[in-house]
């Protein structure tokens, strides 16, 4: 499938810079271009992978390249006012060779959380291709503020892409770590899940062909209107190249292997998504296995494909593999679309509304605080 892929704010335009580099290290060919854009200049510069005259700047009238302050409402206003900034950069991109756009960014910032359904509202407007999202919630020990900038922007950019994508921090956090650190490695769990998915079925001259192909077709029409979330669970391949879970002996047991897919299919869906959900509430599926082609067996795709059809009891449940003959392990991705169960989008939610109920009544204490300290009973006279 081929993207062009927009980071906006912060978090997506480090999450773009990692897509590139992932892209490359597969030779997966899946991103056709890629733009960064920022209202702070300092972040642009950070980047390593996107090149310079695809880093935008905007709001310069407005924050003088300082960034919103997490301020996602002036997020959403300079993204207006600079649209044609950035649709500038966007006439670049040969869309005619693009399969769809994906607009990346974190939803608790201000730049990102404000902009990015701008973006999305957009290009809608204008092109054909499918415009989808990747959101990243905020952890929920990051503030009130950034939890309720998320939860505003996820009932914005919800329904002005054609499907939101989503990966929360708040379940991929590991005690201990540092932030960059933790934001580094969560960064590369990102791109690993999304990279392989869109990756699948980009295949070029020489390539091995999959049994099964999954093309961009079969990812459009599984990401329908709604919210997705993405599991994926992988094995080691051995050094002498074959799974030493799958078989002591140097024969290849097909039987071993087609089990071993059933499980790590189970494994995606029933561990540790990108956004936590009752899977029986998908309405669409899709699963693709991945790694060396002699391991990718389709019987054993199959058989996991008909298992999420019951675990989700829906009829539309795809399947395939791709083929990556370099790659020392094989895994499963499985993508559920258009989750409706999602107890941490209720949480979000909750937990916004209070901290917004909470500000309202913060301000409202101030001014009258601030009348009081500033009332003399008429006594003293201001200069004018």
């Amino acid at each position: 499938m081929k993207l062009a892929l927009i980071g906006f704010g912060q978090a997506g335009g480090k999450v773009v810079d990692e897509f590139l580099a992932f892209d490359s290290s597969i030779d997966g060919g899946f991103v056709e271009s890629a733009i960064a854009i920022n209202s702070a200049t300092t972040d642009l510069q950070g980047l390593e992978h996107v090149s310079r005259r695809n880093r935008v700047l905007i709001g310069q009238a407005r924050v003088k390249g300082h960034g919103v302050g997490a301020d996602n409402e002036l997020g959403s206003q300079v993204a207006e006012e600079d649209i044609d900034e950035i649709q500038h950069a966007i006439d670049r991109i040969p869309v005619h060779e693009i399969d769809a756009f994906l607009i990346v960014a974190g939803m608790g910032g201000g730049t990102g959380s404000g902009g990015a359904p701008v973006l999305a509202k957009h290009l809608k407007r204008i092109y054909t291709q499918p415009v989808y999202g990747l959101g990243i919630l905020p952890g929920t020990d990051e503030g009130g503020i950034y939890t309720l900038n998320a939860a505003r922007s996820f009932q914005t950019f919800v329904h002005e892409a054609d499907n939101l994508l989503v990966f929360d921090n708040d379940v991929w956090r590991s005690a201990g770590e540092s932030v960059e650190s933790g934001y580094d490695r969560i960064n590369e769990e990102i791109v690993e899940r999304f990279g392989l998915l869109f990756a699948a079925g980009e295949i070029e001259q020489g390539d091995h062909v999959a049994e099964s192909v999954v093309d961009s077709s079969e990812i459009i029409n599984t990401l329908s209107n709604g919210v997705s979330t993405i599991g994926y669970a992988s094995e080691t391949v051995a050094d002498d190249g074959l799974l030493s879970s799958f078989t002591g002996s140097s024969g290849f047991d097909e039987g071993e292997s087609v089990n071993r897919m059933t499980s790590l299919i189970r494994k995606a869906t029933l561990g540790r998504l990108t956004l936590p959900c009752d899977v029986a509430s998908a309405d669409r599926g899709l699963v693709v296995a991945t790694g060396p082609p002699e391991y990718l067996n389709r019987k054993g795709v199959e058989r996991g494909r008909q298992w999420l059809e019951d675990e989700t009891g829906s009829m539309e449940i795809r399947g395939g593999d791709f083929p990556i003959p370099d790659r020392n392990e094989v895994g499963a991705i499985v993508l559920l679309s258009g989750v409706t169960d999602v107890p941490r989008v209720d949480q979000l939610q909750q937990v916004a509304i209070e901290a917004q109920e909470t500000t309202e009544q913060v301000r409202a204490s101030a001014q009258e605080d601030f009348e009081t300290l500033m009332d003399t009973d008429g006594e003293l006279d201001a200069l004018f």
